[in-house]
């Protein structure tokens, strides 16, 4: 499985690494819930900046995230309305202004970078993200359904070409064999493309999506410590396990 390296932890070896979000809507809700994250000790943490209400502090706030939760490996994401997130923006050049703080504030090792956003925005964030070495995990979120296997791989592939260092999508699914369409059209891809991938199924019907990656070629499992960012999110204490369960020798 292709290799990258964010931060400490490396993405394509081993079981998928756990990430878990932190949506607080102020610094003091932000802070506690990464002291709370920490003590859960998960190999990545996403800072869902989308739901902060003060951008003005966008780095002050970026900076003691990092120092509070210290050498743990942190994505940091705006997330747009359209793909699931929190506020509405008042115009497309805000999406890159918010990217640029946040890689101007020296403070992430990944950038969420969403690949439907305007395509010559996307490039630009690319761009300066690798500039300052900062991992770029391009996404794609569909809650309305599931595309075909052909739709998602061509998306996942999509992003790879566009400089993703890792390409995810998260799905709706509506029936089982929307599931299988997912981990089937991962698999697939993980075999050809030369960047790790992160792939879910939403909701509950999609929860065995998020303990099966390494089966399956998905990286990266997100976690709850608290409140999810996305329906189907496993508490990390119990997701943990069964990915040691199902880890393979």
């Amino acid at each position: 499985m292709a290799e990258t390296k964010i931060r400490n932890i490396t993405l394509g070896v081993g079981r998928p690494k756990i990430a878990v979000p932190i949506t607080g809507a102020n610094k003091a809700e932000i802070i506690t819930q990464a002291t709370k994250a920490k003590e859960a000790q998960p190999d990545l943490i996403e800072w869902r900046v989308d739901y902060f209400d003060q951008f003005n502090a966008l780095q002050s706030v970026g900076q003691e995230l990092r120092q509070t939760i210290g050498d743990i490996a942190l994505i940091t994401t705006f997330r747009t309305k359209n793909e699931g997130g929190q506020l509405e923006l008042a115009h497309v050049e805000d999406y890159a202004e918010i990217c640029q703080t946040v890689l101007q504030g020296k403070f992430t090792d990944a950038i969420d970078v969403e690949r439907f956003y305007q395509e010559d925005i996307v490039k630009q964030i690319v761009q300066l993200a690798h500039q300052d070495n900062v991992a770029v995990i391009m996404s794609n979120h569909d809650f309305a359904k599931t595309p075909c296997a052909k739709d998602i791989k061509e998306r996942l592939l999509g992003m790879i070409e566009l400089g993703a260092d890792v390409a995810k999508i998260a799905v709706m699914p509506e029936t089982p064999a929307d599931v299988l369409t997912l981990m089937s059209a991962t698999k697939e891809t993980s075999k050809i493309a030369n960047r790790p991938l992160i792939t879910m199924s939403m909701g509950d019907l999609g929860k065995v999506s998020r303990i099966a990656g390494e089966v399956f070629g998905s990286t990266v499992t997100f976690a709850t410590v608290g409140t999810a960012s996305a329906p189907g999110q496993i508490p990390i204490e119990r997701l943990r396990q069964d990915l040691n369960d199902l880890q393979l020798n």
